[in-house]
Protein backbone atom coordinates (compact mmCIF):
# COMPACT_ATOMS: atom_id res chain seq x y z
CA UNK A 1 0.00 0.00 0.00
CA UNK A 2 2.83 2.40 0.89
CA UNK A 3 4.55 1.75 -2.48
CA UNK A 4 1.33 2.50 -4.35
CA UNK A 5 0.87 5.75 -2.42
CA UNK A 6 4.48 6.74 -3.13
CA UNK A 7 4.10 6.05 -6.84
CA UNK A 8 0.85 8.02 -6.95
CA UNK A 9 2.55 10.94 -5.16
CA UNK A 10 5.43 10.99 -7.65
CA UNK A 11 3.01 10.95 -10.60
CA UNK A 12 1.00 13.80 -9.10
CA UNK A 13 4.17 15.81 -8.51
CA UNK A 14 5.22 15.21 -12.11
CA UNK A 15 1.85 16.50 -13.30
CA UNK A 16 2.27 19.52 -11.04
CA UNK A 17 5.77 20.07 -12.42
CA UNK A 18 4.48 20.03 -16.00
CA UNK A 19 1.68 22.41 -15.06
CA UNK A 20 4.20 24.73 -13.44
CA UNK A 21 6.30 24.73 -16.59
CA UNK A 22 3.32 25.91 -18.60
CA UNK A 23 2.51 28.49 -15.95
CA UNK A 24 6.06 29.87 -16.07
CA UNK A 25 6.08 29.77 -19.86
CA UNK A 26 8.86 27.17 -19.92
CA UNK A 27 7.43 25.17 -22.79
CA UNK A 28 7.15 26.00 -26.47
CA UNK A 29 4.85 24.92 -29.30
CA UNK A 30 5.84 21.57 -30.76
CA UNK A 31 5.70 23.02 -34.28
CA UNK A 32 8.75 25.16 -33.52
CA UNK A 33 10.95 22.14 -32.78
CA UNK A 34 12.54 21.98 -36.24
CA UNK A 35 12.75 25.71 -36.89
CA UNK A 36 15.95 27.59 -36.03
CA UNK A 37 15.60 31.06 -34.56
CA UNK A 38 16.08 34.07 -36.86
CA UNK A 39 19.72 34.64 -37.70
CA UNK A 40 20.86 31.09 -36.92
CA UNK A 41 22.18 28.18 -38.96
CA UNK A 42 23.56 29.87 -42.04
CA UNK A 43 26.11 27.17 -42.74
CA UNK A 44 27.80 29.35 -45.38
CA UNK A 45 28.64 32.01 -42.76
CA UNK A 46 32.36 32.68 -42.26
CA UNK A 47 33.65 34.47 -39.16
CA UNK A 48 35.54 37.74 -39.68
CA UNK A 49 38.48 39.18 -37.76
CA UNK A 50 36.18 41.19 -35.48
CA UNK A 51 34.06 38.12 -34.65
CA UNK A 52 36.44 35.17 -35.01
CA UNK A 53 34.41 32.63 -33.07
CA UNK A 54 31.02 31.38 -34.26
CA UNK A 55 28.40 31.30 -31.50
CA UNK A 56 26.59 28.09 -30.59
CA UNK A 57 23.33 28.65 -28.70
CA UNK A 58 22.20 25.94 -26.26
CA UNK A 59 18.60 26.11 -25.08
CA UNK A 60 17.22 25.15 -21.68
CA UNK A 61 15.11 22.26 -20.43
CA UNK A 62 11.77 21.83 -22.23
CA UNK A 63 12.66 24.62 -24.67
CA UNK A 64 13.01 24.69 -28.43
CA UNK A 65 15.87 26.72 -29.82
CA UNK A 66 13.39 28.85 -31.79
CA UNK A 67 11.48 29.98 -28.70
CA UNK A 68 14.55 30.24 -26.48
CA UNK A 69 16.60 32.39 -28.86
CA UNK A 70 13.95 34.34 -30.76
CA UNK A 71 15.45 37.61 -29.53
CA UNK A 72 19.13 36.95 -28.85
CA UNK A 73 19.93 34.99 -32.02
CA UNK A 74 19.11 37.82 -34.45
CA UNK A 75 20.82 40.32 -32.14
CA UNK A 76 24.04 38.30 -32.29
CA UNK A 77 23.75 37.89 -36.06
CA UNK A 78 23.16 41.63 -36.47
CA UNK A 79 26.27 42.25 -34.37
CA UNK A 80 28.30 40.26 -36.92
CA UNK A 81 28.50 36.77 -35.43
CA UNK A 82 27.91 33.48 -37.21
CA UNK A 83 25.17 31.92 -35.06
CA UNK A 84 24.14 28.27 -34.74
CA UNK A 85 21.49 26.48 -32.71
CA UNK A 86 20.26 22.91 -32.40
CA UNK A 87 17.75 20.66 -30.66
CA UNK A 88 19.01 17.98 -28.29
CA UNK A 89 18.15 15.37 -25.73
CA UNK A 90 14.42 14.72 -26.30
CA UNK A 91 13.44 18.32 -25.54
CA UNK A 92 16.44 18.53 -23.19
CA UNK A 93 15.17 15.77 -20.88
CA UNK A 94 17.87 13.18 -21.66
CA UNK A 95 20.72 12.48 -19.23
CA UNK A 96 23.03 15.47 -19.44
CA UNK A 97 26.18 13.53 -20.42
CA UNK A 98 24.29 12.25 -23.50
CA UNK A 99 23.26 15.79 -24.42
CA UNK A 100 26.84 17.01 -23.96
CA UNK A 101 27.95 14.43 -26.51
CA UNK A 102 25.41 15.90 -28.95
CA UNK A 103 26.88 19.34 -28.30
CA UNK A 104 30.36 17.99 -29.03
CA UNK A 105 29.19 16.77 -32.43
CA UNK A 106 27.51 20.09 -33.23
CA UNK A 107 30.63 22.05 -32.29
CA UNK A 108 32.75 19.83 -34.52
CA UNK A 109 30.33 20.41 -37.40
CA UNK A 110 30.36 24.19 -36.86
CA UNK A 111 34.15 24.29 -36.74
CA UNK A 112 34.33 22.22 -39.92
CA UNK A 113 31.86 24.43 -41.77
CA UNK A 114 33.24 27.79 -40.68
CA UNK A 115 36.95 27.01 -40.54
CA UNK A 116 37.13 28.53 -37.06
CA UNK A 117 39.45 27.10 -34.42
CA UNK A 118 37.10 27.61 -31.48
CA UNK A 119 33.48 28.52 -30.79
CA UNK A 120 31.73 30.66 -28.23
CA UNK A 121 28.81 29.02 -26.42
CA UNK A 122 25.85 30.90 -24.98
CA UNK A 123 23.38 28.78 -23.04
CA UNK A 124 20.24 29.22 -20.98
CA UNK A 125 19.52 27.27 -17.78
CA UNK A 126 20.53 23.63 -18.45
CA UNK A 127 22.07 24.95 -21.68
CA UNK A 128 24.41 27.17 -19.68
CA UNK A 129 25.56 24.32 -17.46
CA UNK A 130 25.58 21.28 -19.79
CA UNK A 131 28.44 22.64 -21.95
CA UNK A 132 30.68 22.49 -18.89
CA UNK A 133 30.44 18.70 -19.07
CA UNK A 134 31.57 18.89 -22.69
CA UNK A 135 34.44 21.16 -21.67
CA UNK A 136 35.53 19.04 -18.73
CA UNK A 137 35.06 15.50 -19.97
CA UNK A 138 34.55 15.44 -23.75
CA UNK A 139 37.42 17.49 -25.14
CA UNK A 140 35.73 20.88 -25.27
CA UNK A 141 38.37 22.77 -23.29
CA UNK A 142 40.45 23.35 -26.43
CA UNK A 143 37.45 24.17 -28.63
CA UNK A 144 35.52 26.74 -26.57
CA UNK A 145 36.69 30.34 -26.21
CA UNK A 146 33.81 31.81 -24.17
CA UNK A 147 31.08 30.00 -22.25
CA UNK A 148 28.31 32.39 -21.25
CA UNK A 149 25.60 30.92 -19.03
CA UNK A 150 22.29 32.77 -18.72
CA UNK A 151 20.74 31.78 -15.36
CA UNK A 152 22.65 28.48 -15.64
CA UNK A 153 21.91 25.57 -13.32
CA UNK A 154 25.60 25.17 -12.46
CA UNK A 155 24.97 23.90 -8.95
CA UNK A 156 21.45 22.69 -9.56
CA UNK A 157 18.24 23.70 -7.88
CA UNK A 158 16.58 22.91 -4.58
CA UNK A 159 13.15 23.16 -6.25
CA UNK A 160 11.52 19.79 -5.34
CA UNK A 161 9.68 19.66 -8.66
CA UNK A 162 12.96 18.94 -10.45
CA UNK A 163 13.48 15.68 -8.57
CA UNK A 164 9.83 14.70 -9.01
CA UNK A 165 10.04 15.09 -12.77
CA UNK A 166 13.38 13.30 -12.85
CA UNK A 167 11.83 10.26 -11.24
CA UNK A 168 9.38 9.93 -14.13
CA UNK A 169 9.99 11.67 -17.42
CA UNK A 170 13.04 13.93 -17.15
CA UNK A 171 16.46 12.45 -16.29
CA UNK A 172 18.09 15.82 -16.89
CA UNK A 173 15.85 17.30 -14.18
CA UNK A 174 17.22 14.75 -11.71
CA UNK A 175 20.75 15.62 -12.86
CA UNK A 176 19.97 19.29 -12.11
CA UNK A 177 18.77 18.63 -8.58
CA UNK A 178 21.15 20.16 -6.04
CA UNK A 179 23.53 17.52 -4.69
CA UNK A 180 22.95 15.01 -7.50
CA UNK A 181 25.72 12.57 -8.36
CA UNK A 182 26.02 14.26 -11.72
CA UNK A 183 26.58 17.72 -10.22
CA UNK A 184 29.05 16.41 -7.68
CA UNK A 185 31.13 14.99 -10.52
CA UNK A 186 30.78 18.11 -12.65
CA UNK A 187 31.70 20.54 -9.87
CA UNK A 188 34.57 18.55 -8.41
CA UNK A 189 37.83 20.45 -8.60
CA UNK A 190 38.49 22.01 -11.05
CA UNK A 191 35.02 23.49 -11.34
CA UNK A 192 36.13 25.72 -14.21
CA UNK A 193 38.86 23.91 -16.19
CA UNK A 194 41.44 26.05 -17.93
CA UNK A 195 40.56 26.77 -21.55
CA UNK A 196 37.36 28.81 -21.90
CA UNK A 197 36.48 32.06 -20.20
CA UNK A 198 33.33 31.69 -18.10
CA UNK A 199 30.55 34.22 -17.54
CA UNK A 200 27.54 33.29 -15.37
CA UNK A 201 24.60 35.69 -15.45
CA UNK A 202 22.05 35.39 -12.62
CA UNK A 203 18.99 37.25 -11.37
CA UNK A 204 17.79 37.41 -7.80
CA UNK A 205 14.25 36.82 -9.13
CA UNK A 206 15.05 33.36 -10.50
CA UNK A 207 12.17 31.06 -9.57
CA UNK A 208 13.60 27.93 -11.24
CA UNK A 209 17.27 27.81 -10.25
CA UNK A 210 16.87 28.08 -6.48
CA UNK A 211 18.74 29.71 -4.86
CA UNK A 212 19.82 31.96 -7.72
CA UNK A 213 23.40 31.92 -6.44
CA UNK A 214 23.55 28.31 -7.63
CA UNK A 215 24.32 29.80 -11.04
CA UNK A 216 27.66 31.21 -9.91
CA UNK A 217 31.00 29.54 -10.59
CA UNK A 218 34.24 29.32 -8.67
CA UNK A 219 37.47 30.30 -10.39
CA UNK A 220 40.02 33.04 -10.85
CA UNK A 221 38.71 36.46 -11.77
CA UNK A 222 40.94 36.43 -14.85
CA UNK A 223 38.70 33.84 -16.50
CA UNK A 224 35.47 33.70 -14.43
CA UNK A 225 32.93 36.52 -14.01
CA UNK A 226 29.73 36.10 -12.01
CA UNK A 227 27.04 38.68 -12.85
CA UNK A 228 23.99 39.47 -10.76
CA UNK A 229 21.79 41.71 -12.90
CA UNK A 230 20.56 43.74 -9.95
CA UNK A 231 24.09 44.76 -8.91
CA UNK A 232 24.19 47.17 -11.85
CA UNK A 233 20.44 47.63 -12.34
CA UNK A 234 18.71 47.36 -8.93
CA UNK A 235 15.20 47.79 -10.35
CA UNK A 236 15.54 44.98 -12.90
CA UNK A 237 12.97 42.22 -12.29
CA UNK A 238 14.01 39.69 -14.94
CA UNK A 239 12.97 36.12 -14.06
CA UNK A 240 14.36 32.80 -15.22
CA UNK A 241 12.34 32.31 -18.38
CA UNK A 242 12.60 35.97 -19.41
CA UNK A 243 16.37 36.09 -19.12
CA UNK A 244 17.37 35.07 -22.69
CA UNK A 245 15.01 37.73 -24.06
CA UNK A 246 16.16 40.48 -21.71
CA UNK A 247 17.82 43.51 -23.34
CA UNK A 248 19.94 43.79 -20.19
CA UNK A 249 21.18 40.21 -20.51
CA UNK A 250 21.89 40.83 -24.20
CA UNK A 251 24.28 43.63 -23.24
CA UNK A 252 26.18 41.39 -20.85
CA UNK A 253 26.40 38.62 -23.45
CA UNK A 254 27.79 40.99 -26.08
CA UNK A 255 30.31 42.34 -23.58
CA UNK A 256 31.51 38.83 -22.74
CA UNK A 257 31.83 37.80 -26.38
CA UNK A 258 33.39 41.04 -27.55
CA UNK A 259 36.42 41.19 -25.29
CA UNK A 260 39.38 39.07 -24.27
CA UNK A 261 38.40 37.22 -21.12
CA UNK A 262 34.95 36.88 -19.52
CA UNK A 263 32.48 39.74 -19.13
CA UNK A 264 34.00 42.82 -17.54
CA UNK A 265 32.83 42.98 -13.89
CA UNK A 266 32.92 46.77 -14.19
CA UNK A 267 30.73 46.83 -17.30
CA UNK A 268 27.98 49.46 -17.04
CA UNK A 269 24.92 48.37 -19.05
CA UNK A 270 21.89 50.50 -19.82
CA UNK A 271 19.29 49.48 -17.28
CA UNK A 272 16.52 48.12 -19.49
CA UNK A 273 14.64 44.89 -18.85
CA UNK A 274 12.10 42.53 -20.34
CA UNK A 275 10.53 42.33 -16.88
Amino acid sequence: MHARRTGRTVRLLAVAFTAALFAFGLTAPAGAADTPPPGANDWSCKPDSAHPQPVVLVNGTFKTSYENWLTLSPALADAGYCVFSFEYGDLETAPIPDSAAELRDVVNAVLGATGAKRVDIVGHSQGGMMPRYYVKFLGGATKVDDLVGIVPSNHGTSNPLALAAGATVCPSCADQTAGSDFLQELNADPETPVGPDYTAIATRYDEVVVPYTSSFLAGRASYVTNVRLQDRCPLDITEHDQAPKSPLVEQWVLDALGRSGPADPAFGPRCVSSG
